[in-house]
């Protein structure tokens, strides 16, 4: 899950610092305001979880309201702008809100989390749901939501089926923890700036107060970073299946409404959950990054809440908003855009679909051919080789793509590649859903990884990623069970590219790019080799790709964004880069050493009622094309509060690194007050490297 900074021009109502005397709704205010209160919610433990309860502004003694729920580590109090101006149309459809802290994050007490999703969390989440139910004020029926961690534990929630929890929306989401998150993307060592957010985030005391006791050294910042625990878990188990709902989606019995962004990392579980979940469920797909689809980027955005309390009104209040007489999936179908990272708005259309799979595509497989050209005809034999450049992807996608973020021009990195590329098209083809990539391959190494690009070339040359995946070949078996490559032996691979939807246009050609690796996306293997791709024949390469023939066509009416309310106090002083994540500034590759270099950074800066936020970023990845063992990633990661009495800096360095055979993780965490040094902590581990 990634932390992604949200930087809204809004304003504030400032917090409550004592914990209420009761529960009872507080008195109706001005519309423009919130009427928000701090409440207390007991775990079992005798911990208090801290909530923020917004009702609606005309609410009254006695009156009852079903409640929604979000559930973060993300620090309500900071957040609460961008809760107001989320929550309120929820609030103007006759539902209470409560958005709470989880145990140990924000204001609420306990030990700090010690990775996401844990037994603690879900356990605290049943009481939490049961608690809301049963206030004077409740109807007892209760609806969870969120983007990204409050997506999935959404769909985690769900998977114990809480009696109260009547029905989700998950938005941004996966249900596949090891494969689909942060850690192991495609079951490959994945590094970004979330290492060093979430855990510094998460070990600041609360606000407005900021209190730095002995409890706050003992409770947060004393605390292992959690990445710790994903570094013991590098291939998939017991472990990643605890809150994963892939492969046991009979557990869920609660109705899901699932949305996702074409350039967000978490949007495979939305076809899933469509084919394989008996409870009733609805999923629409945007062209967004990681946002809330009313205030996303890119654009075009829509009014998702409006779709959401359709959605809730039938499974919380028992209305018949006809949502279930709908088609199960809306699409966004993308057509061609020119290879832009700033590119602000996505040509395309919404289209109803009924559901998954859908019945009219049809599967067409393109065979790599022995003259580097792609066709839908089977090739002569050959077999081509590839040297692996493990510094391919530098230049193409950068460290937070995560097959997500909208790409630069993919030339650079087809050039370490294998290329194929068909015939200009005479008619356009569209594809929605998750090609096929059937590949026979060998490497000289007991370790290697294969990448696999979809991409429009343009007819100026330009080109634009489609789709891709990874799969790594150790995994090729088993991704419980890895198992060394035999140098020389020739294997199938079958696997997956990420879901997409693209439209090719006439004059335009599709290309099929192969590579043995994608830094800094995913950690370079440990040595250099060769690989070879079988072509032509029964076992040529080739890719399946999803066409959806043309047709009679039905569309979504959705609404667009209602304008949401400001609170005052808060101001966006400096947004920062518009993913919300470091973006990579300098390039360099010296060809007599072989070292590649890439620096990311990013910065920004929030004025609240309290004091003002700045954070700042810094990372370095570096890998060597002569030795890829030797791979490393150091960081920065500063969050400084300037407060009326003092100012704090929370600082976290990273550094990671590799050698053959393991993992070299140190973590150094300090906080400073008016500069002088009041407390650090150091954690430096070795790792085995475990077929990564």
């Amino acid at each position: 899950m990634k932390l992604k900074p949200v930087f809204l021009v809004v304003v504030f109502l400032a917090a409550c610092t004592q914990a209420p005397d009761s529960t009872s709704p507080p008195e109706a205010s001005d519309p423009a305001e919130p009427s928000v209160r701090e409440v207390w919610i007991p775990m079992e433990d005798g911990v208090k979880l801290a909530a923020d309860l917004y009702m609606p502004a005309d609410a009254d003694e006695g009156d009852r309201y079903p409640v929604l729920l979000e559930y973060l580590p993300y620090r309500k109090d900071e957040s609460r702008s961008r809760n107001w101006s989320a929550y309120s149309y929820f609030l103007d459809q006759g539902y209470a809100v409560a958005r709470v802290d989880i145990r140990g994050t924000g204001r609420s007490e306990g030990v700090t989390i010690p990775y996401e999703y844990s037994d603690i969390e879900l356990d605290d989440g049943e009481v939490v749901i049961d608690w809301l139910s049963k206030q004077d004020w409740s109807t007892g029926a209760v609806g969870m939501f969120g983007i990204s961690w409050g997506g999935f534990n959404s769909i985690q929630m769900a998977m114990r089926n809480p009696p109260a929890l009547k029905a989700f929306v998950a938005v941004m989401a996966t249900d596949y923890l090891y494969a689909e998150d942060v850690h192991y993307m495609d079951g490959i060592m994945h590094t970004d700036s979330w290492m060093m957010s979430h855990d510094l985030y998460n070990s600041m005391p609360g606000a407005p107060d900021f209190v730095m006791d002995e409890a706050w050294v003992e409770n947060r910042f004393d605390q292992k970073p959690s990445v710790y625990a994903y570094m013991d878990q590098q291939r998939d188990g017991p472990w990643w299946d605890r809150a994963s709902a892939i492969n046991q989606y009979d557990r869920i019995k609660i109705p899901g409404f699932h949305i996702g962004g074409w350039y967000d990392g978490y949007r495979n579980s939305l076809i899933r959950h469509l084919e394989h979940v008996d409870a009733p469920v609805k999923a629409m797909i945007g062209p967004w990054d990681h946002y809330f689809p009313h205030n996303a980027w890119p654009e075009p955005q829509m009014e998702w809440r409006h779709e959401a309390v359709r959605w809730y009104d039938q499974f919380l209040k028992g209305v018949d908003t006809g949502i279930l007489d709908e088609p199960k999936f809306a699409v966004y179908v993308r057509n061609y855009y020119p290879p832009d990272p700033a590119t602000q708005r996505i040509p395309g259309h919404w289209r109803w679909e009924d559901g998954w799979p859908i019945e009219r595509a049809q599967n067409q497989a393109w065979f790599a051919q022995s003259d580097g050209t792609l066709s839908t005809e089977l090739s002569a034999e050959a077999v081509h080789t590839l040297d692996y450049k493990p510094s391919a992807g530098l230049e193409g996608g950068g460290p937070t793509m995560w097959w997500g973020s909208i790409t630069p021009d993919q030339q650079p990195m087809d050039d370490h590649s294998l290329v194929y590329d068909s015939e200009a098209l005479t008619e356009s083809l569209e594809i929605l859903g998750r090609p096929v990539a059937r590949l026979n391959v060998s490497a000289d190494a007991t370790r290697a990884n294969w990448v696999v690009r979809i991409s429009d070339v343009a007819p100026d040359g330009q080109v634009t990623q489609v789709a891709g995946a990874a799969i790594n070949g150790a995994h090729r078996n088993s991704t419980r069970d890895p198992e060394a490559i035999v140098p020389g032996e020739v294997f199938p691979l079958e696997f997956e590219l990420h879901l997409t939807s693209w439209v090719f246009q006439p004059g335009h050609k599709i290309r099929i790019a192969i590579s043995n690796g994608m830094w800094p996306m995913l950690w370079p293997t440990r040595e250099l080799f060769t690989s070879t791709l079988q072509i032509g024949g029964e076992v040529g390469a080739r890719i399946e790709l999803p066409v959806v023939p043309a047709g009679e066509e039905r569309s979504p009416n959705f609404r667009d964004p209602a304008p949401g309310p400001v609170l005052e106090g808060f101001e966006t002083l400096d947004a920062g880069n518009i993913t919300g994540y470091a973006a990579i500034t300098e390039i360099h590759e010296d060809p007599e050493t072989g070292e590649a270099y890439g620096l990311a950074t990013n910065s920004g800066a929030t004025r609240r009622p309290w004091g003002i936020e700045r954070f700042e970023e810094e990372i370095e990845h570096r890998t060597d094309d002569d030795n890829p063992a030797n791979t490393s990633v150091t960081g920065t990661y500063a969050i400084t509060q300037e407060l009326a009495d003092r100012t704090l800096r929370f600082e976290s360095d990273v550094s990671f690194a590799s050698d053959e055979e393991n993992f070299y993780l140190r973590f150094d965490r300090r906080v400073l007050v008016d500069g002088e040094l009041f407390r650090e902590k150091r954690w430096d581990e070795v790792i085995e490297r475990d077929f990564q």
